[in-house]
């Protein structure tokens, strides 16, 4: 449970737990390992937050290159880890290393485990119905006091029911799992009112806990060919993701590579103008 109270805003990254970030590509990233990472997060709760957890990966990072309000969010979050290889290879890159990638899914199951241990109370939201459903039945059975959950399918006009319901149930941790960049714009708009110390992004990992869909082999993780795995099983909704997407990640982080190598930095990015996507 939470042992204080205080309520501090969306602090910036580093500030309680983590300690300083790196910068890859213009965006903080904290070089923590992934048990570095929960001993963190445990810090942001005891702190009381609330605070903001996100992942960024090759796509991410593209994103917020062409939405600067995602990007202002990425760089208010408290806790930032690399969730894709590319992102710890291109840290290596521009002289920015980090120990280790740090999967969403992994930080959520082992963040499950610290609940376990330390009785944090955990709202689950997102994804459909039933698998929310045999994600907070999994959840259980791990020793996780989970205090309420629904499914990630509402509009504007449901958004305020759907704060008061999270906000109820008076969660340390609410893990929500919908798509980029939808739950950062969510979770950095409503924390505050959300109640929660510590408010996590997990994507699609309630899918992948409920047996929707499988990881990778753990060969493949470490070979940063997890995008090949995901683009197998959706390869519609994947495709233009991964030829585009990567491509341009390749690009950008040649760029901040030349520019380092020139001696301009990186800083470059926060000044020049942005369109969004």
């Amino acid at each position: 449970m939470r042992t204080t109270s205080s309520r501090n805003g969306n602090a910036p990254a580093g500030p309680v737990g983590p300690g300083r970030p790196v910068t890859v590509c213009g965006l903080p990233v904290h070089p923590l390992t992934l048990e570095e990472s929960v001993a963190a997060a445990e810090a942001l709760i005891s702190d009381g937050g609330p605070h903001q957890h996100v992942v960024l990966n090759a796509a991410k990072i593209v994103q917020a290159h062409d939405d600067p309000e995602l990007a202002r969010i990425i760089r208010s979050c408290s806790l930032v880890n690399p969730d894709g290889q590319s992102v710890v290879w291109a840290g290596r890159l521009l002289g920015s290393p980090l120990p280790e990638r740090v999967a969403g899914i992994d930080f959520m199951l082992a963040l499950w485990r610290s609940a376990a241990r330390n009785a944090y109370r955990v709202y689950l939201l997102g994804a459909e119905a039933k698998v929310v459903e045999e994600t907070a039945r999994i959840a259980a059975g791990q020793g996780v006091e989970v205090v309420g959950h629904r499914d990630g399918y509402w509009d504007e006009s449901e958004e305020e029911r759907v704060v008061a319901a999270v906000r109820a149930t008076r969660p340390d941790i609410l893990f929500l799992a919908v798509p980029s960049p939808r739950k950062e714009y969510f979770l950095a708009r409503r924390q505050k009112d959300l109640g929660c110390a510590l408010v996590v992004g997990v994507g699609g990992s309630f899918d992948v806990v409920a047996g929707l869909r499988s990881r990778a082999p753990r060969w493949m993780r470490r070979a940063g060919l997890e995008w090949f795995h995901r683009l197998v099983q959706e390869p519609r909704r994947m495709f233009l993701r991964y030829a585009v997407g990567n491509t341009r990640f390749v690009v950008l982080t040649a760029t901040y590579w030349a520019r380092l190598l020139t001696g301009r930095g990186g800083e470059a990015w926060s000044r020049r103008p942005h369109r969004r996507s």
